[in-house]
């Protein structure tokens, strides 16, 4: 990944000190110090160690993304297969706490993208006590897990700090239905990775390290990655069958990156640089009525054929559009950057959810947005598709949330958020 270093393995420590730390973390439980037994001083992405019982521990072989860099990884990093995705209600006005819980998601974090177990582990520890990892990732790879936090506008109100002018409210847009149960929220962690397991685990114990600090307000699993920061490769399909997104922004394209997605220094605040902005948006498709559809009529409705995803009235995909041929209300023809005039990052998902109740699948696109600024990035794109896209026939947004995403961690003392908080502290 560009501008995302090598990993490191974390604090090495002598057989004596070792057995000093591990005889008193289990006593006093996982604190979050993020210290890494049997780690080699010169650091390993996936160092393989195992406990006193002789359990090989979740740092087994496996590709890892690095968890430090100037940015946050799952952004631009290459998009993984799953994703769980959760935004937390803060509950507590305690600034400290929050630096805590800050501190020790970074260090939990750490570990978990290198593949290895929270504190000491799901086993191996005090018969008597809880282990500190919840252990359903034992043994798997890290399947290239990236963790990325943001903060929403809550966090600022309730801590008192001050909000990025760039984190506005989203307005109500034409069409929304949006559930506040589904909406919202003070923190979010996007996990992506390759097993669902593996996602699935990072949330759950990020979740439990912060109990008492902040609550799951929702959450969404997610499936069949329906974007690509990977020009060469095959741009995914979406649940309507059709490739989306063809021209994302790419991870090689730093150029691109500096314009539409990272926030720069002269932006402001000055905490945000290198940082970006995330929007999430719960779309449910109403899949049947899709589903008797015409093939014409579909094709009409995205501006593409449904094959080989090429532009109406062009042969290739990755053909220049036409915008003369589309109609005028086509989903490309709107939101191709040369008509919106909005670049944006996309990270989208598809999910199921089971029924509505009424025999109808709760399925559709877990839209995510990564840019410089929220009101000439998304909302720009959206008030033109929520007035005219032939899409929304189909679809209809049912969540919506809002975060600014902090800069990477850039070494083994960094923690997400240290410039937000170190900033507050000298204000």
């Amino acid at each position: 990944m560009a501008d995302e270093p090598a990993l490191s393995a974390g604090i090495a420590f002598a057989p004596a000190e070792a057995s000093a730390v591990v005889a008193r973390r289990r006593v006093i439980g996982w604190g979050g110090a993020g210290v890494v037994l049997g780690a080699t001083a010169g650091g390993s992405a996936v160092a393989a160690v195992r406990s006193d019982n002789g359990t090989r521990t979740a740092a087994a072989a496996g590709e890892a993304v690095a968890f430090h860099g100037t940015h946050q990884a799952g952004i631009v990093t290459p998009v993984q297969d799953r994703l769980h995705f959760a935004a937390f209600d803060i509950t507590t006005d305690d600034r400290d706490e929050i630096v805590r819980l800050l501190k020790d998601w970074t260090a939990a974090a750490r570990l978990m993208a290198e593949g290895r177990p929270v504190g000491e582990g799901a086993v191996g520890g005090l018969a008597e006590a809880p282990p500190d990892d919840t252990g359903e990732a034992l043994g798997l790879q890290p399947s290239r897990l990236t963790l990325t936090v943001g903060f929403g506008p809550g966090l600022f109100s309730r801590l008192g700090l001050s909000r990025p002018e760039a984190l506005v409210d989203l307005p109500k847009f034409p069409g929304d239905a949006l559930d506040t149960r589904r909406s919202g929220g003070d923190l979010c962690v996007q996990a992506c990775a390759d097993d669902p397991q593996v996602a699935v685990h990072a949330i759950r114990n990020l979740a439990r390290i912060g109990f008492g600090k902040v609550a799951v307000r929702w959450s969404q699993l997610g499936f069949g990655k329906t974007s690509s920061t990977t020009p060469e490769a095959q741009t995914p399909r979406n649940l309507m069958g059709f490739k989306d997104g063809t021209h994302n922004v790419a991870g090689s394209d730093r150029a691109a990156q500096s314009k539409h997605v990272w926030v720069a220094q002269k932006d402001g605040p000055a905490w945000m640089a290198g940082g970006s902005y995330l929007v999430a948006r719960r779309i449910r498709m109403h899949i049947e009525t899709w589903d008797r559809t015409s093939l014409k009529e579909q094709e009409d409705v995205f501006g593409r054929t449904k094959g080989e995803g090429a532009p109406i009235g062009r042969k290739r995909e990755r053909d220049t559009p036409d915008f003369r041929a589309m109609k005028a209300d086509a989903h490309v023809r709107l939101a191709h950057p040369d008509n919106s005039g909005a670049t944006i990052l996309r990270r989208g998902y598809s999910f199921t959810d089971g029924t509505d109740g009424l025999g109808r699948l709760e399925a559709g696109l877990f839209f995510l947005a990564y840019q410089r600024d929220v009101r000439s990035g998304f909302i720009s794109l959206q008030k033109q598709l929520a007035k005219h896209d032939a899409l929304n026939e189909y679809i209809q947004h049912v969540g919506s949330a809002v975060f600014a995403v902090p800069p990477g961690v850039s070494g083994s003392d960094d923690w997400w958020g240290r410039t937000l908080f170190e900033t507050a502290e000298g204000a």
